[in-house]
């Protein structure tokens, strides 16, 4: 992704009482550009697992497939860390009633997806997406351990694993979370990097101060706050939204001008955006 110096003179008007306020003036940002000229990006939500081809299997590598294979932008995936240091795919804080964090990943991988599969590690997965590199990015999103020690390593091994495979490469990967500590830490680490906080509860300017680089907030948020599309793209943000499966919810999305919509119905989101969609 090329980077791009956005103007520090951005006005933002604010209207109260019926008149405007003095203009504000927007710092300059040094960013990742997405570059996508108007158009919407498709994350495929815990990959394309709402098919045949993806085995109905949320985190599964059969999903990640299926998303590969049907040329969506994205692919979102969710990742922990075990007991032992190891990263294991998965969305829950537990598996069949085990906490992940508090136990291995060979406990916990014995307890198969629902399409057979054994749970992926970090590197079984990158093994997949590696073979299509820079076709689909991977959106990896960072759950919370609730130990910023434990989280800053998590983020680390990831790096690593990335490097490992070939991929720690902002056309190839972006990262996403609800920690505002992992956030930072990924801010402070690899700038370059699409970087978007989950959580919604902070505005774009105030994550742009951290130089976290992008939000990525559920759909309610941004009808509480449309005005923070436009905000975030003056100050060079990335926006996407999650996680948008209503046909109605969908066009608002389109129409508001977000960068990309992580959903569950991607073949959907497709039919809608038609001419509109950004592939790589």
């Amino acid at each position: 992704m090329k980077k791009l110096f956005f103007v520090s003179a951005a006005i933002i008007m604010m209207a109260g009482c019926g008149t405007a306020k003095k203009a504000a003036v927007l710092p300059e940002y040094d960013f990742p550009a997405l570059n996508q000229g108007g158009k919407t990006a498709i994350v495929a939500h815990r990959g394309f697992w709402k098919s045949e081809e993806g085995g109905m299997s949320e985190n599964s590598i059969a999903s990640l497939s299926a998303a590969i294979n049907n040329g969506f932008w994205g692919s979102e995936c969710d990742i922990y860390l075990t007991s032992d240091d190891d990263i294991i795919i998965n969305h829950d804080n537990r598996i069949d009633g085990l906490k992940i964090v508090s136990h291995t990943y060979d406990e916990l991988s014995s307890h198969l997806l629902p399409n057979g599969e054994k749970r992926p590690s970090l590197d079984g997965y990158l093994a997949r997406a590696s073979k299509c590199a820079g076709n689909t990015v991977l959106v990896v999103e960072f759950k919370g351990l609730g130990d910023e020690e434990r989280e800053n390593l998590m983020v680390a091994r990831t790096f690593d694993a990335l490097k490992a495979h070939g991929m720690f490469d902002p056309s190839k990967v972006a990262f996403i979370s609800f920690g505002y500590n992992i956030c930072k830490t990924v801010a402070r680490l690899a700038p370059g990097f699409v970087n978007q906080y989950l959580n919604g509860d902070i505005a774009p300017d105030k994550l742009a101060a951290e130089g976290i680089n992008g939000i990525d907030y559920e759909q309610g948020v941004f009808h509480l706050h449309p005005e923070w599309v436009e905000l975030a793209h003056r100050l060079g943000m990335s926006v996407n939204v999650w996680t948008v499966n209503n046909p109605r919810e969908i066009d608002y999305m389109i129409g508001l001008g977000v960068d990309a919509i992580t959903t569950n119905v991607p073949l959907l989101v497709r039919e809608h955006l038609g001419g509109k969609e950004f592939r790589k």
